[in-house]
């Protein structure tokens, strides 16, 4: 199955395998339970707002949470809230459940939890439900311009 996210990858020439489960419940739990991975390589991708009105995106692994502070000092802002589900499609264009940080509606800064760094290879959304990248971190890092910072 091709999605903008892995039409993304494929214009930069970046290896990925691609992972495929019958997606209910739209979590990243999920995720992990029916791909049999290990939480700590599944990334889920979380849209942020700024007191500022800045939107972003974060990744952090399936089985930590976000830290907003730590967030929000990485990406000097004074706070930073998540975005709520019902605005997803209209900021990023995907989905609850299916948001990549590849090919978003408008390019947007990303930070990667520095966590990942410590696999060789990380799961991220390919941008729709039940559909995973299998990825090496630094192919992520490198195709998003991501920012790596410890945000979990």
């Amino acid at each position: 199955m091709r999605t903008r996210a892995t039409q993304a990858l494929d214009r930069l020439g970046v290896a990925y395998d691609l992972l495929e489960f019958e997606a209910e419940e739209h979590t990243a739990e999920e995720a992990v339970r029916r791909l049999g991975l290990p939480p700590e390589v599944l990334f889920k991708t979380l849209v942020v707002r700024a007191d500022d009105g800045r939107v972003f995106l974060a990744c952090v692994p399936a089985d930590r949470e976000l830290d907003l502070r730590a967030l929000a000092r990485a990406a000097g802002a004074r706070r930073v809230e998540l975005v709520a589900a019902a605005e997803l499609m209209r900021l990023v264009g995907y989905v609850k459940g299916g948001v990549s940080p590849l090919a978003t509606r408008r390019r947007l800064a990303t930070f990667v939890d520095a966590s990942a760094l410590r696999h060789p290879r990380i799961s991220i959304s390919a941008g729709a439900r039940g559909l995973q990248i299998w990825i090496a971190p630094d192919d992520l890092v490198r195709a998003t311009g991501a920012r790596v910072a410890t945000i979990a």
